[in-house]
């Protein structure tokens, strides 16, 4: 489906418009523009090939989003741009965030790999995505120096000076028309990165991303710049943005940002993995807005058309069919990989089942709403090898599945690539129901949060609303009515059985400084909390210890179960 520019639709609606009421006798100017704020579904199949319809003066825009360092994906995408190149001199390379962190080869860089291979690609605008900010500001602030594109974020804030850190949008001139990338990410990030990341030594906090508990800090943000890059000339604004359609706070939606501004014709989204085509959502004055997402991991190459005559169109490539590859990128990548490989491919153990963070009837994501067996392998190795009651492990922390067979170090780096550390911290028992509670707040949506347990039981009732209170920033503040989250036991190492959490009593809980310390996700419950062990192993060497010493190198049939041992019920 085609839709047309704004100003032509403008011309067309004010034309139909004045010539009905014209001959009904009605005074035009009566008239106000309906704010339907509706989303249009569409039934839009994948593409199976690039866009055969591409002729010269066209602008074609290839994107992609949360790549994760899937970075075999970069030499297709590079190869797309060259056959597009073949077709209209207006090609430009775009991201929609989070393509630093995903795998060994972003993690033992701390990203520069990745920059690196994307620099060989030529992108020319990319936007910053939660994980952009995984390694740190310093290191995201070196990374986007190294990045030969255009960063755009009109929302990361500097509190201190009230401005972006970033340029909200960048123009790029296409012959005779002028196209607006304006950037959009997240405000989840604070919660889905580090919150201490943002904060100076005193705690308080010196990034921001324009959040609060309307969305209304974020839609004003998006439309000034909107309108900045309007006044500045912009034929078209496309926003890339890195915030989500499901699975996400819906205030900070795509589909809220766009029936919330005026002035864009595209958003191309990310944060949320969701494939979308194209779909088309009202804005705040009842326009159409193009809305896709290539998925993640590089499924699919997107590819926006801006056609001559004012027509937009987007689709979707699969990777797997578009079987063409740039060689340049591919032999860089190949070499990049060849630096590391020796030192990641090291056998440590072995595992007689498949570990996964999928549902196997399904084969979606499970890990973040309900138990896996990788999820308790994960919680068990904390618990055993930081030596705690008790152990949590947020589930969007748990980032790649271990296959039976051999297990090398790479395997457990990528089910852990971000080398957080294990603590351990003293909790009170209310204070761990309450973390569950806000792990299982969004049930049965995903959420990042969603906590994977050692040590202990829970069931989760799912016909209780979540009465969880967060701050404008996402953090818990309390919980002010009924519990979802119910009959917690806590196992007792002495006599090998389940009793009942005692709220009042503390215990030894285990995790990881952004679960424990930093407030990742928004646990802000155990920020105060007296530190029994305070860093004192990497996450991924954690893991390592588990299997060889607790395991003796071999993982074994008590987690046969992909679903787990029955540790979370949901009722």
């Amino acid at each position: 489906m085609k839709i047309k520019s704004r100003l032509q639709k403008v011309v067309v609606t004010v034309l139909a418009v004045a010539l009905m009421f014209g001959m009904s006798g009605l005074p035009v100017q009566t008239l106000q523009a309906a704010d339907t704020t509706t989303t249009t579904q569409t039934t839009t199949p994948v593409s199976t090939e690039p866009a055969n319809g591409v002729s010269k003066g066209d602008i074609v825009i290839l994107y992609d989003n949360d790549v994760h360092c899937a970075v075999d994906g970069y030499a297709s995408i590079s190869s797309l741009k060259k056959d597009m190149k073949g077709k209209t001199k207006y090609v430009s390379v775009v991201s929609n965030g989070d393509f630093v962190q995903g795998a060994t080869i972003g993690a033992l860089s701390k990203g520069e790999n990745i920059v690196k291979i994307m620099n060989k690609v030529g992108y020319d605008v990319v936007t910053l995505g939660n994980h952009e900010f995984d390694y740190q500001i310093k290191q995201l602030t070196a990374l986007t120096k190294e990045l030969k594109s255009k960063v755009v974020s009109c929302n990361f804030m500097n509190l201190k000076t009230n401005k972006p850190v970033y340029k909200g949008y960048t123009m790029k001139t296409y012959g005779d028309k002028k196209v607006a990338y304006v950037g959009i990410t997240t405000p989840e990030s604070i919660t889905k990165s580090t919150p201490t990341y943002f904060q100076d030594k005193n705690g308080k906090y010196i990034y921001g991303f324009c959040s609060d508990t309307t969305g209304k800090a974020l839609y004003q943000r998006v439309q000034k710049t909107v309108n900045e890059a309007r006044k500045a000339g912009a034929d078209y604004v496309v926003a890339l943005a890195h915030l989500g359609t499901e699975g996400v706070e819906s205030r900070w939606s795509s589909t809220s940002v766009i029936k919330n501004t005026t002035g864009i014709d595209v958003v191309l989204d990310g944060h949320s993995h969701s494939t979308i085509p194209e779909d088309f959502v009202d804005n705040k004055d009842g326009y159409q807005v193009v809305l896709s997402s290539t998925g993640t991991k590089f499924a699919n190459i997107g590819e926006l058309v801006i056609e001559n005559d004012g027509d937009i169109t987007t689709d979707l490539v699969p990777v797997k069919q578009y079987t063409k590859t740039d060689d340049t990128v591919k032999a860089y990548i190949d070499s990049i990989k060849e630096e590391y490989q020796a030192q990641i491919s090291k056998v440590i153990g072995k595992t007689t089942v498949d570990l996964t963070t999928l549902d196997v009837t399904t084969n979606k994501r499970a890990v973040r709403s309900s138990e896996t067996n990788l999820g308790d392998f994960c919680a068990d190795a904390l618990r055993n090898v930081l030596d705690a009651d008790v152990a949590i492990m947020n589930g969007g922390g748990i980032r790649a599945n271990i296959a039976k067979g051999d297990v090398t170090y790479n395997d457990l780096l990528s089910v852990f690539p971000w080398s957080n550390m294990g603590c351990v911290v003293e909790a009170t028992g209310q204070q761990i129901k309450d973390a569950l509670e806000m792990g299982a707040r969004n049930y049965p949506e995903e959420n990042g949060g969603f906590l994977q347990v050692s040590g202990m039981t829970y069931e989760i009732n799912k016909s209780v609303p979540t009465s969880v209170k967060l701050d404008a920033s996402g953090m818990f503040v309390s919980v002010g009515g009924q519990y979802r989250v119910q009959n917690v036991k806590v196992l007792n190492s002495k006599t090998g059985k389940y009793e009942d959490l005692d709220l009042a009593k503390t215990y030894k809980l285990a995790g990881i400084n952004y679960t424990l310390k930093s407030c990742g996700d928004g646990y802000t419950m155990f920020k105060s909390n007296k530190i029994l062990k305070d860093e004192v192993a990497v996450d991924n060497e954690i893991l390592i210890t588990y299997l060889t010493n607790n395991l003796k190198g071999v993982v074994g049939n008590e987690y046969a179960n992909p679903a787990g041992q029955g540790r979370i019920v949901i009722k």
